[in-house]
């Protein structure tokens, strides 16, 4: 294992001690690891509160700023935060208007985003949660009762977090939530497999020419392991398994996503094949993302995630926001 860290106990503190020193418009606490906005709270705004294990960088934390989240929780790597943390970071962006929890749907951080919302209602804060569940690889795995939520969460906190600074509700600003994850679906294929620091090996294993097709952001196995292929069927496969559970049409935004450890190039190579398909389908690709959005530490590999727009989400996705991991408008 090679890895630039100095030591496995630390890597996470290690972590958000960077990102404090590279992003003064984050405040963070090293100690309980959570990640606010420095001017937070802000009253009578709602605040966002999202979270998760460590490794899927720039998910979370680097989404915490204007225009999305207003906190995130980190976990160690692939770990579920706990309810402490969730509720403290629910407690530091409460500016009386309510807290959104968005939550991706694994069982860890289900229950321990259940018990803070629990525990913060009896501290007399309103909170509403949204669970994320737009892979459609599988239904349940190793960590998920139902489908596990995934690249869709960035569009949910974009969109959600544009909605919030115009001062809507709590209740709709969850409403557009549950919109955006209903309107959207992702796949993934893995390459390779990635290490865990604590581990120090790789979680699994795949032969020279194997992928595998669904895999989940922790690693858990997808669909099936098959043979690799061009990055022209590769995209064709992925789209034709989006498609089979929700039909793509329309204006459509749609997020080409490294793992981790894939080449710029080989993602933008991709999204052409992924746009060349949609549109000969009849779909238009009006907003697009190419990059690392939601990783899986140095996992070769990529996702794809698209969302059917209306003119309202597409209002909202368009909004300023300027976080770490995305910037535009500002």
């Amino acid at each position: 294992m090679k890895k630039l860290i100095n030591s496995t106990d630390t890597v996470v503190t290690d972590a958000l001690a960077g990102m404090a020193a590279a992003h003064p418009s984050l405040a963070v606490d090293l100690d309980l690891k959570i990640i606010t906005r420095a001017d937070s709270p802000h009253t009578g705004k709602v605040g966002l509160v999202s979270g998760g294990g460590s490794g899927h960088e720039p998910l979370h934390g680097g989404y915490v700023g204007y225009g999305m989240l207003d906190a995130a929780c980190a976990g160690e790597v692939f770990t579920s935060p706990v309810p402490d943390q969730m509720l403290a970071a629910t407690k530091a962006v409460n500016g009386g208007a309510g807290v959104l929890h968005i939550v991706k749907n694994y069982t860890g951080d289900v229950l321990n985003f259940q018990m803070a919302a629990e525990l913060a209602d009896d501290d007399g804060i309103e909170v509403v949660s949204v669970v994320t569940n737009d892979d459609v690889a599988v239904q349940d795995s190793l960590y998920t009762a139902g489908r596990r939520g995934v690249g869709a969460t960035v569009f949910v906190e974009k969109i959600a977090g544009a909605r919030a600074e115009e001062g809507a509700s709590l209740a709709e600003v969850a409403d557009v939530a549950r919109a955006v994850n209903d309107r959207s679906r992702s796949l993934g294929v893995a390459l390779t497999s990635c290490t865990v620091p604590a581990a120090g090996k790789p979680t699994f294993e795949l032969g020279e020419s194997e992928i595998e097709m669904g895999i989940g952001i922790h690693g858990e196995p997808g669909r099936e392991r098959v043979q690799m292929a061009t990055a022209r069927e590769l995209a064709g496969t992925v789209l034709d398994a989006i498609h089979d559970d929700m039909p793509l049409f329309d204006d459509l935004l749609v997020m080409v996503n490294g793992m981790g450890g894939t080449p710029l190039l080989e993602l933008y190579i991709l999204f052409n094949e992924v746009q060349k398909i949609l549109e000969d389908r009849g779909a238009r690709v009006t907003r697009n993302l190419v990059g690392n959005y939601i990783t899986s530490l140095e996992m070769q590999g990529f996702s794809v995630t698209v969302c059917r727009l209306t003119d309202e989400l597409t209002r909202l996705w368009d909004a300023p926001v300027e976080t770490p991991g995305l910037r535009w408008g500002r």
